[in-house]
């Protein structure tokens, strides 16, 4: 049914070069969204007010050139060092020439006509807590869609808590020896719903009863030694 297979992940684009072809809606909604991760470059005869705002924030590099009239040769030379291209031109058959030379130059292409090499997922994101959804260009509503339904679900307080499972994962790591052990204590805090709530209060209120939860469970498995270890919020933790 489906004749590419994609493969989800996440990338550092840190320092990759993103060229978008193309200064319009599409190209802006592009440079609006990859500035953010890598080093865009906007390519177009006219610009957006929303790319030269960007441009005078020295958020994004722009070039001022008429695509139409390039050729085959000046556009290789523009996608040089490129990682990710973005043809955003409202001419498909020039979108698809852009994409041919770079897909020759063994460049990721993030198509706005087709289905690329690249496609970019409606996202929800709380704090560390990333969630990409994707049908792979078959229905970019249904991707919008689901995105909106699980926002109720996957609510800012997945930030706290992803913040809480790092702090408690380095404090147990260094105390507790046994993974498995570490392994329940943190799964046991993820089910506590008295945790989840203690968020909406403050997040010293989660960490002291995420602290409980370690003693108790210290205690059941017989190790007290860890017990005296274990570095409590009014100490080192608790701490937002």
């Amino acid at each position: 049914m489906y004749d590419r297979q994609y493969m989800p992940l996440f990338l550092d684009l840190s320092s990759r070069k993103i060229v978008i072809f193309g200064g319009g809606h599409v190209g802006q909604r592009k440079a609006s969204l990859f500035y953010k991760y890598g080093e865009v470059t906007v390519i177009s005869e006219d610009f957006s007010e929303k790319i030269i705002s960007l441009y005078a924030s020295e958020a994004i590099n722009i070039v001022q050139a008429d695509i139409r009239a390039m050729s085959s040769d000046a556009i290789h030379e523009y996608l040089k060092g490129a990682f990710i291209v973005i043809p955003a031109t409202n001419d498909q058959k020039l979108n698809m020439k852009i994409s041919q030379i770079a897909a020759g130059m063994d460049i990721f292409v993030n198509s706005v006509d087709s289905r690329g090499d690249v496609i970019v997922p409606s996202v929800i994101q709380r704090g560390p807590v990333t969630v990409g959804i994707s049908t792979l260009g078959h229905s970019p509503a249904l991707s919008r869609y689901t995105r909106i339904k699980l926002e109720h679900t996957i609510t800012p307080n997945y930030a706290d808590m992803a913040h809480l499972q790092d702090e408690l994962r380095t404090n147990l790591k260094k105390r507790i020896e046994s993974q498995p052990l570490r392994k329940q204590i943190l799964w046991d805090v993820l089910e506590d719903d008295r945790i989840w709530d203690a968020f909406e209060e403050s997040y010293e209120k989660a960490y002291n009863i995420a602290y409980d939860i370690m003693l108790e469970q210290i205690e059941n498995s017989g190790n007290e030694n860890s017990k005296e270890h274990l570095d409590h919020c009014s100490n080192n933790g608790g701490q937002h």
